[in-house]
């Protein structure tokens, strides 16, 4: 079995996410950072590693029980994922890759791509999708999966070009749009959509657009609906009650709007130590 990395960007910024979110899960007062490993070594004793040497920080058994962690559980336990997370030390990537979970800003305003359950009181009735300025809200990570009906290999490079959905973590429902107009600018609505499973349409479809080979997590992106052609976007619109204060995104038709361009910004990304060799020896976990 061909043995993966995990990176993490912006390691502080994410403890902060996995503390705030525990803090509220157990409704209790804030925990203390040194708190977070205990819980995540629970949630690896569920994957029945029972021994760990005495550089357990550094063993490839815990590091490879982490990610086992991580990577089987977050779907249903989105707290888990988050607190697995945390046990690994930042490091940088270049890629991102199939497996990310990430957020993603907005250049033009400074607003990362957002979602919660919360419906729309117009248009389509689904799940809001806005734009938040709040750098640690955990409502801001979005894992990166093949299109509609098709699968990719974790840690395979996202090309420029690719078609990929982004489920949001904690819903587990799909950025999606379709011929529906937003509430506030009348531009496109773009909403979350599926199931429990994360299934939804192909209405979930979303066309990376980059200038190299590859998705960079430095470089600007856009995403383009393959459905309907139009570009993920911000409107600059501000919502009410009960969104107070957040952004309204939407499509936008014009490829050219400066509201179209994203990047990444804090997450968890994945590769495999030889990506290349994968195609001959790789083994699933």
């Amino acid at each position: 079995m061909m043995r993966k990395q995990l990176y993490t960007s912006n390691y502080a910024e994410v403890e902060r996410d996995v503390i705030r979110l525990i803090s509220q899960t157990r409704g209790s007062q804030p925990m203390k950072s040194h708190h977070v490993f205990t819980p995540c070594v629970t949630g690896i004793a569920l994957y029945r590693v029972q021994s760990f040497p005495s550089s357990v920080h550094s063993s490839p058994v815990y590091m490879m029980a982490v990610m086992d962690c991580a990577m089987h559980l977050f779907l249903s336990s989105f707290t888990l994922f988050l607190l697995c997370i945390s046990c690994i030390q930042a490091k940088g990537m270049q890629h991102v890759t199939c497996g990310s979970v990430l957020k993603l800003m907005n250049m033009d305003y400074n607003v990362r791509l957002h979602s919660h359950d919360v419906k729309y009181g117009s248009g389509s009735g689904q799940q809001s999708v806005t734009g938040t300025d709040m750098k640690e809200d955990g409502n801001s990570y979005w894992l990166i999966k093949a299109e509609s009906r098709k699968q990719c290999t974790r840690g395979q490079p996202i090309r420029c070009g690719d078609t990929v959905r982004l489920e949001h973590v904690a819903t587990k429902k799909n950025l999606h749009s379709h011929l529906v107009s937003s509430p506030l600018s009348g531009k496109q609505e773009v909403s979350a959509y599926g199931d429990h499973k994360g299934e939804g349409d192909t209405g979930d479809n979303w066309m990376v657009l980059c200038n190299s080979d590859f998705w960079e997590r430095d470089d600007a992106i856009k995403l383009k609906h393959v459905d309907t052609e139009t570009y993920l976007a911000v409107s600059g619109r501000t919502y009410g009650s009960p969104i107070s204060g957040q952004i309204e995104v939407v499509g936008d038709y014009s490829p050219n709007s400066p509201h179209t361009q994203w990047i990444t910004m804090e997450g968890l990304f994945i590769h495999p130590n030889d990506f290349k060799a994968q195609h001959h020896h790789h083994t699933e976990l």
